[in-house]
């Protein structure tokens, strides 16, 4: 407060003296003097640079967060983006545009272990199975097929077509699976289906162990995943 008067009043005597008299009557030094103009100037500067932020928050209806504004600023004034921030943070001038609502799915039932490691090889019928789930394109109209495969010699055993990919649609082609022989192995990818609570008890009623794919690595479901590629390759690409 002090240092704020002192430049004031330096201001309004510099017409009839110089600095260093003026200093010399209120007995500060020069250098104290001109550090309090500086602290006053910078003070003044990010006033301003407040006020300016506060203006086109409000002109823009709080839409914008700090990069915006910030890009806004740097059309006027050399400003960096902390600066921004730090201002808006302060007098709560945050975006205001409502945030995107995102579909609650729940966490998942029960994520299995990768026991096919990529084994491929099956020594009986039944042994191994993998299963997925592949998009078919009718023209304009999108339908869902879900497949299980035996290992033991790439045989289709049980197969679904619907328009909706949920935990219904997997079990009606689960359900199609009967007489399995002992350690029957089912493997899947982590979808929410196949982690579900439904899809897990019916496939624990039916004494099947499941393995499934590590997350984002669609090679450890390989087989199938080849089969789906080359059965639209060859039934619905070929005619676009």
């Amino acid at each position: 407060m002090v240092g704020e008067v002192a430049v004031q009043l330096v201001a309004s005597l510099r017409s009839m003296m110089s600095v260093k008299d003026i200093c010399k009557h209120f007995g500060i030094a020069r250098s104290t003097y001109y550090r309090w103009k500086q602290a006053s100037t910078d003070a003044r500067s990010r006033q301003a640079i407040e006020r300016r932020i506060g203006e086109l928050c409000r002109a823009n209806k709080f839409r914008y967060g700090y990069r915006k504004i910030t890009a806004l600023l740097l059309q006027e004034m050399c400003v960096n983006h902390k600066v921004v921030q730090r201002i808006m943070q302060k007098y709560g001038w945050q975006c205001r545009v409502k945030v995107k609502k995102r579909k609650r799915t729940g966490q998942p039932y029960a994520i299995a272990a990768n026991l096919l490691n990529r084994d491929f090889e099956a020594t009986a019928p039944l042994q191994k199975l993998v299963t997925d789930i592949t998009y078919l394109p009718f023209g304009q109209k999108q339908l869902y097929l879900s497949s299980i495969q035996d290992l033991y010699n790439g045989e289709m055993i049980a197969y679904s077509i619907g328009d909706c990919q949920n935990t219904d649609f997997v079990l009606d082609t689960l359900a199609q699976l009967h007489h399995l022989p002992e350690g029957c192995t089912l493997h899947s990818d982590q979808g929410a289906v196949y982690t579900s609570y439904n899809y897990q008890q019916a496939v624990k009623a039916k004494g099947i162990t499941m393995s499934m794919s590590r997350k984002g690595t669609p090679a450890d479901n390989a087989p199938i995943e080849s089969f789906h590629s080359v059965l639209k390759s060859e039934t619905f690409y070929l005619t676009i």
